[in-house]
Order: structure tokens, then C-alpha cells, then sequence
């Protein structure tokens, strides 16, 4: 759903329907799923039936900013291809069972902030979050509870080698697994469109709304456990990058012979973050 939304949070009705349809969803789809965000309170709504307009709210913007930052930060890594200085940062917290909700929602932040645990009540990430931290712990009214520090010698388990350090603390090999076979599966695609393009050929909604829908979703269920590594902590090459670099020319190659280019697009915030990318 909030693949739809405009850079102000917008989302209209009528091109959301249309979308969905030709996806194969159903209008009463679109609505059950409508109902299920308002009810969360991540979408606020003006007017009524396809001529409603839709707005992400402040929680709603949380989901929705956080992933377009996350593959900002993900494309500007593959851009720079360095600049880790090396330090280790880490956040430790002990919190009373009286406060476990608080204590299991500030775990639950530090991994979605692509922290890794250490042992019980300490994570490290190998970016500066500190500031985000506070945040998120004062949010949950913690702070006084929480204790940050920064290093440039870690050693967990007997490892103390960078690379080594993060295959122990994060998924590194399953995820490199999981890019490739990204990789493998869609590998087709850019050779594809670029005949269709020799051919001047056109893609119809019917065909491109649900490959985009397809695609992208694919990439997602790796991408959202991916916790983002500086490249200096990755193998050499690394398939994440492969990836992101199939997914984006596959999309600017099908954008370019989507017949109806007046026609809303898809995860159109997506192609304004990448448009200077690899």
C-alpha cells in the first residue's frame, strides 16, 4: 500500500484501484487492507469511494520513511563503496521485569536499527546510532536505564577480526545466500526488456504493475533482514549490491516502455530516491 504513496504521503483512491486491478486485487482486497491501516492508524482519510485521498500519518510515516531511508543508505553504500572509520558502537541496557513491554520493544528497535546482540542486554552496530538510540529509549521512557559506548577493539568469542566479527554477529552468509538466488531468479529480466527495446516494443499495465509488484517483492524479503553492513564488513563481491544494481535497471528499463506513461507508477518514491544511483 504505501508502495503507492507521493512524496507527501498521498495516496489517491482511484489510482490505488487501478493499480490493484491490475495486479489481480480485488476492490473489496484494497478496502479490507484500507480499513486494517486506518484502524492501525497509519492512513488518514478524506473523502469517500475511489475519489478519497489518503495520507500516511505520523506513525504511518515511520514505516514509510524508514525504507526509503534504508535503501538511501543502501545505494549510497554502493556509491562510495567505503568509508568505515572502523569503530564499534555499542548500547546496553538493563531493564526491571516490571518493564519487560519496554524492554522487549527496545531489543525489537536496536535489531530493526541493524544492531546485533552481543549477549543478553548489549548490541553493537558499526555505525554511529547513538543519537537514534536515545531516541528510541527515551521514547520508551528508558533512557536512565540505557548506557552507550564506542570502540575500535571488539573481540566476541575468541573474534576480533572486523569481517569475521560481523559472519559472527549478523546473517551474513545466509544473506549472501539469499541476493543470489535474488540474483538467479530474476537474472532474465534485463535481457528481456532490452530486446523489447531494440524491438520498440511496449509494456502494458496488465504486464508491468504485476512484475513490478513481483519483483519488488522478492527484493523486500531479503532486503528488510538485511542490516546494511559498511562494504568493509562484506565479502568481496557482494550479492546484495548485484541485486539492488538488477533491480534498479530493471525497473528504469520498464518504466521506459510502460505504454502508458501518464499512468500512476508503483513504487514511484522508489524511482525519485534512485535516480542518480548505480
Amino acid at each position: 500500500m504505501f508502495g503507492m504513496a507521493r512524496p507527501d504521503g498521498t495516496i489517491r483512491a482511484d489510482e490505488l484501484y487501478d493499480v490493484a486491478a491490475a495486479c489481480d486485487l480485488t476492490d473489496e482486497q484494497v478496502r479490507s487492507c484500507l480499513r486494517r491501516l486506518l484502524a492501525e492508524g497509519l492512513l488518514e482519510r478524506d473523502g469517500s469511494g475511489r475519489s478519497a485521498t489518503f495520507r500516511t500519518t505520523p506513525a504511518g510515516d515511520v514505516l514509510r520513511l524508514g525504507s526509503l531511508r534504508r535503501h538511501e543508505l543502501a545505494y549510497l553504500q554502493d556509491r562510495k563503496g567505503q568509508g568505515w572509520d572502523g569503530t564499534w558502537h555499542l548500547a546496553a541496557f538493563a531493564i526491571p521485569e516490571d518493564r519487560r513491554s519496554a524492554r522487549d520493544r527496545l531489543r525489537d528497535r536496536l535489531l530493526d536499527a541493524g544492531g546485533a546482540v552481543v549477549n543478553n542486554g548489549l548490541y553493537v552496530s558499526p555505525r554511529p546510532w547513538e543519537d537514534d538510540v536515545r531516541a528510541i529509549a527515551g521514547r520508551l521512557d528508558v533512557l536512565n536505564r540505557l548506557s552507550l559506548a564506542s570502540s575500535t577493539d571488539l573481540e566476541v568469542g575468541g573474534v576480533r577480526a572486523a569481517r569475521e566479527l560481523a559472519r559472527t554477529l549478523w546473517p551474513v552468509d545466509e544473506l549472501a545466500a539469499s541476493y543470489t538466488r535474488f540474483v538467479a531468479e530474476h537474472q532474465d529480466v534485463v535481457p528481456i526488456l532490452e530486446r523489447l527495446r531494440e524491438r520498440h516494443d511496449r509494456i502494458s499495465d496488465a504486464d508491468f504493475l504485476p512484475g513490478a509488484l513481483r519483483m519488488v517483492i522478492a527484493f523486500q524479503e531479503v532486503f528488510l533482514r538485511d542490516p546494511l553492513l559498511p562494504p568493509e564488513l562484506l565479502p568481496r563481491p557482494w550479492p546484495g549490491r548485484a541485486a539492488r544494481d538488477l533491480l534498479v535497471t530493471s525497473r528504469r528499463l520498464a518504466l521506459r516502455l510502460r505504454a502508458a506513461h501518464e499512468r500512476p507508477a508503483l513504487f514511484a518514491a522508489f524511482d525519485e530516491l534512485v535516480a542518480d544511483g548505480p
